[in-house]
């Protein structure tokens, strides 16, 4: 699976009507600088702000996934999520002139198949990363999952319906772009004809048919036939991944469920995230020079947001005017010089190198190497540097990482370093 950001390389439209609410709607895939993340927006509303998919804006609604609530609600979002997270399309815009995306023929496949027509290209910037470092038992309204640390995401999913055709179904997956494309995206969304007139009355599936569902009487399928024997837990593991792409970043986990509904995940998401949050540490400027040897005035770390220990650290440096280097670097047209910038970003990485050693005032980080340096636009006094370093490989005591600055979300400069701890 790939390390890098994606993007698509130009925009790309879904047209049809919404399952549940039963409105047109043209959705239109947008690129997105790096950084943006997956960010939805209703341009049939007037006041309606961008939501980004996160759990924490997840209303727990049943048969479907629904961002935020009331007139600028965006319902049924899961297929979407399931292509953008599988494809691994890390940061992209996604327009709707309704209230819920198309069904289309009621799979994933109408979304891969759109973003692999705009193109994927690789953007800038470290890929964040939803990591389980212990196994999570949660159950949730009738479901139940059993996560455990994994390099990738799998999911082994379990249903249980009393209907001839499908009975227990059992699936397992290992998530990719190819497998998902081949073995969960065509699987369709179900529904059984008992449940129509109540579901309806409830101002649900009222646009959905025999053309874009797989709708069961007592004897079978109407109107269509299976792609599959086992098209139903097929489409529940789909679900499921549209639903973990809530996490807002790459999880990578194995991911054992029974019975998954859209409620439950959401709420199984949330409680990874807590769990995550907890392994991240925020460290003051206090901290900070308990850890680096540097000082004024060649200290250019100023606080720790996150730092996960061996794996990711963000670090932030306030560009004012009255650093030292403003005097003689371009007077008049002040202009932090870039390899200040760089030094400021590999003092972000020695914080994620010696934050996770032992005895760390008594280790040094001496940088053996950079490459693919590039400075994008120049930092000014009044910025804030945002740096994001990611571990990309680590031997005994030398490592491989992979770092990006940003000002107000831009890029302003990256850089692969290697570094070694040794003793001081």
């Amino acid at each position: 699976m790939s390390a890098t950001r994606h993007t698509i390389a130009a925009p790309v439209s879904v047209e049809g009507v919404g399952l549940h609410l039963g409105q047109p709607c043209r959705l239109t895939f947008r690129p997105a600088p790096s950084g943006t993340g997956v960010l939805f927006r209703r341009t049939d509303v007037s006041v309606a702000a961008d939501v980004p998919a996160r759990a924490e804006l997840a209303v727990l609604s049943d048969r479907r996934t629904q961002l935020g609530d009331g007139d600028a609600a965006l319902h049924t979002v899961e297929h979407v999520l399931a292509a953008v997270a599988a494809l691994e399309v890390d940061d992209v815009l996604i327009e709707m002139d309704g209230p819920e995306p198309p069904i289309v023929d009621g799979s994933a496949l109408p979304y891969v198949e759109a973003l692999l027509a705009a193109g994927l290209v690789n953007g800038a910037g470290a890929v964040e990363y939803l990591d389980i470092t212990q196994p999570v038992h949660f159950e949730h309204a009738g479901a139940c999952y059993d996560v455990m640390p994994a390099p990738s995401l799998t999911v082994d999913v379990t249903i249980e319906f009393p209907h001839p055709l499908i009975g227990t179904q059992h699936g397992r997956y290992r998530v990719t772009p190819e497998t998902f494309r081949r073995e969960l995206a065509p699987a369709r969304t179900f529904g059984f004809v008992h449940e129509v007139e109540e579901l309806r009355a409830r101002g649900l599936i009222q646009g959905a048919s025999t053309e874009n569902a797989l709708v069961l009487d007592e004897r079978g399928v109407i109107d269509q036939t299976l792609h599959w024997p086992d098209e139903f837990v097929r489409h529940k593991a789909m679900d499921c991944i549209g639903d973990l792409a809530l996490a807002g970043k790459r999880v990578r986990a194995s991911i054992v469920a029974q019975r998954p509904s859209h409620r439950a995940t959401v709420a199984l998401v949330r409680k990874l995230l807590t769990l995550a949050a907890k392994e991240t540490r925020m460290l003051a400027i206090e901290e900070v020079m308990k850890i680096l040897p540097h000082r004024y005035p060649f200290l250019l770390v100023d606080r720790v947001l996150e730092l996960e220990a061996g794996k990711r650290v963000v670090g932030i440096k306030n560009v004012t005017i009255n650093e030292p280097f403003f005097q003689g670097h371009f007077p008049g047209h002040p202009i932090m010089p870039g390899v200040l910038i760089i030094e400021a970003m590999a003092q972000v990485g020695g914080t994620l190198l010696l934050g996770s050693v032992e005895d760390p005032e008594n280790k040094v980080v001496y940088f053996m190497s950079l490459d693919n340096v590039k400075w994008r636009r120049p930092v000014k006094p009044g910025d804030q540097l945002r740096f994001e370093v990611e571990m990309v490989q680590i031997r005994g005591r030398i490592c491989r990482m992979r770092g990006v600055g940003y000002v107000d979300g831009d890029v302003v400069a990256e850089a692969d370093m290697a570094a070694m701890v040794r003793d001081r």
